[in-house]
């Protein structure tokens, strides 16, 4: 007779042994087990072999969904397949495909680049696809993911405001199937069939100011700062050096030589080194928080820990502290724009020499690239005449463009 959910329910075991098993029919029946378990198993015979498949456990699996399982083995046994086997095809198949999933695949992507990359670049990328691809692609075998799934992705970016984000993102998930190609795991690389796929992004420039007048303004507002000494002394030194700001926040003691008047690093986007000839000005004010700070490993240390750079906001946070919209007039960023404006307009130095000193890659005849040392001797005077000019603009002396002098 077929079993009942109120049959099912009140079965016990028999500690004599006898009564454990409930048939349905079919071959299938219910095995109790001495620790309370209640099991679904069906018997049957493939190519002269008797055999058992599990069908799962009660109530995890109830009556009706076991015997959905049972007709559908059934099914097997008449196409002459053997259901046990397919079974752990099935399962050999959800394994490879969990193994393989695009998450499984851009996690070890991301490893792999964090050897080479700034952690803090490591934690972004992490967070963007934590936050907007993993939820929708996570799970998905890489093998299956097609550029429909992947556009969907990015205009679900797109569609709130953060174009240069989906972009990025189509970039990274790219590199992710390359990875894959590499690894094994995927034979094509569908999000490079979307380049192009979300118009691109306007470019924002990061505010700057880049009149003499107001410079020279914003510099004697600096000597009003009553924060801490080490942003003070980062605020002031800021305009005279123009590096990128996360270059300044990290820079250590034994990059320097005050002596020589040097700086040398490694730039953060290429890796490669970068000197900056240090003014007469600014030796001094780093040899001044040396006082405070030259026993530790940063320059610029964090207020809260001393094995810490500064945090990325300190700059903008003490421009916004003395007044200035750090979106629409000047961010720590904007010292770079600010002298590479000033320097060709009112200095007229060479852009070739400008740009070597910002770092850019600058491409010379020979084709070849950034070369720390290139006009190393025209970069030590370009320093020091630039430090001199924001002295002079600084102290509100009237300041005429020698190009306008010239006409």
């Amino acid at each position: 007779m077929p079993l009942t959910d109120i049959q099912i329910r009140n079965a016990r075991y028999n500690s004599d042994g006898t009564g454990n098993r409930l048939s349905d029919g079919g071959g299938m029946y219910l095995q109790l087990d001495k620790s309370g378990g209640k099991y679904w198993r069906m018997n049957y015979r493939f190519v002269g072999k008797q055999k058992t498949l599990a069908l799962g456990a009660y109530p995890a699996v109830p009556l009706a969904a076991a015997r959905k399982k049972r007709d559908n083995a059934r099914e097997k046994l008449a196409a002459g397949i053997d259901p046990g086997e397919a079974k752990k095809t099935e399962k050999r198949a959800v394994r490879i495909a969990a193994a393989n999933s695009f998450e499984v695949v851009a996690n070890g992507w991301m490893e792999e680049r964090k050897t080479v990359v700034e952690i803090g670049q490591y934690e972004k990328t992490s967070a963007r696809f934590k936050n907007d691809v993993f939820p929708w692609l996570g799970k998905r075998p890489i093998t299956e993911i097609d550029a429909p799934e992947i556009l969907s992705v990015l205009k679900r970016i797109d569609g709130r405001g953060a174009r240069f984000t989906a972009h990025r993102v189509r970039s990274e998930i790219s590199r992710v199937f390359r990875f894959g190609i590499k690894e094994g795991f995927c034979k094509t690389d569908p999000a490079k069939d979307l380049i192009g796929a979300i118009p691109p992004p306007v470019e924002k420039h990061f505010a700057a100011i880049t009149e003499p007048v107001k410079v020279g303004e914003m510099l004697r507002a600096f000597d009003g700062f009553s924060g801490t000494f080490p942003v003070l002394c980062a605020l002031k030194i800021a305009p005279m050096i123009f590096v990128r700001p996360g270059e300044l926040r990290q820079a250590e003691w034994t990059q320097f030589d005050l002596d020589k008047g040097e700086w040398r690093y490694l730039i953060s986007k290429t890796k490669t080194e970068h000197l900056v000839p240090l003014a007469t000005q600014a030796v001094a004010i780093l040899r001044e928080l040396h006082a405070m700070t030259g026993q530790g490993r940063f320059v610029f240390p964090s207020a809260r820990s001393k094995l810490r750079p500064m945090s990325e906001a300190a700059i903008n946070a003490a421009l916004r502290r003395l007044g200035y919209d750090t979106r629409t007039e000047i961010t720590g960023h904007g010292f770079r724009a600010m002298a590479r404006t000033i320097l060709h307009e009112e200095l007229e130095q060479k852009p070739e020499v400008i740009e070597h000193q910002l770092a850019h890659v600058v491409p010379d005849n020979l084709g070849s690239a950034y070369n720390r040392t290139k006009f190393i001797r025209e970069r030590r005077v370009m320093m020091q005449q630039w430090v001199d000019y924001l002295d002079r603009i600084k102290a509100g002396a009237e300041v005429v463009s020698i190009a306008a002098h010239r006409r």
